[in-house]
């Protein structure tokens, strides 16, 4: 699936790509050191690989749970990429207002973490399943993403090997 995952990433053109990592904010967090054994800068509080389908909670720069392994979004429902998002809102309980399980029911996002636009959002879940653009994890680290994180904590999502280059071959994660 990580495979699937990287080259969705990536396939959203070399320019876009690119792009994202030529932006501001991008430019910003390269400047700061990274989280040791991560590929994020260390003012972020929660960091997203999607090459390796991992992730990490961060405090004052340093890894506080993880690596733990992710899901993230499948092939026309990617993850989105980016160096500031925010965490803006957080439901324990939620359910998909688009997706409904196999049960036919609406899908279930237990401990969700809404960080980008369009309902991405850290939340518990079978990773076996490609999300629509989420990031699963298993329960007990969903629950306690959704215990450390808070409103405007920021959240990056990235892809190791294009931070590496943008930072001219910084260590990559652990």
């Amino acid at each position: 699936m990580a495979t699937l995952v990287a080259a969705g990433s990536i396939g959203l053109a070399g320019t876009a790509l690119a792009e994202i990592e030529q932006s501001d904010v991008a430019v910003q967090a390269h400047a700061e050191p990274i989280a040791p054994g991560t590929p994020c800068a260390i003012s972020t509080r929660a960091c997203v690989d999607l090459e390796s389908q991992r992730a990490w909670l961060i405090r004052d720069g340093k890894v506080t749970r993880g690596p733990v392994p992710i899901a993230s979004g499948g092939a026309g429902q990617e993850t989105p990429l980016g160096h500031s998002f925010r965490v803006y809102r957080k439901n324990k309980d939620h359910k998909s207002g688009e997706f409904t399980g196999p049960d036919g029911n609406p899908a279930p996002m237990p401990w969700s973490v809404f960080f980008a636009d369009g309902g991405v959002a850290f939340h518990g879940g079978d990773r076996e399943r490609a999300s629509a653009g989420c990031v699963k994890l298993d329960l007990p680290d969903a629950e306690t993403f959704f215990n450390d994180l808070v409103e405007g904590d920021k959240v990056q999502v990235v892809n190791a090997s294009a931070e590496r280059e943008a930072r001219g071959g910084a260590p990559s994660p652990g």
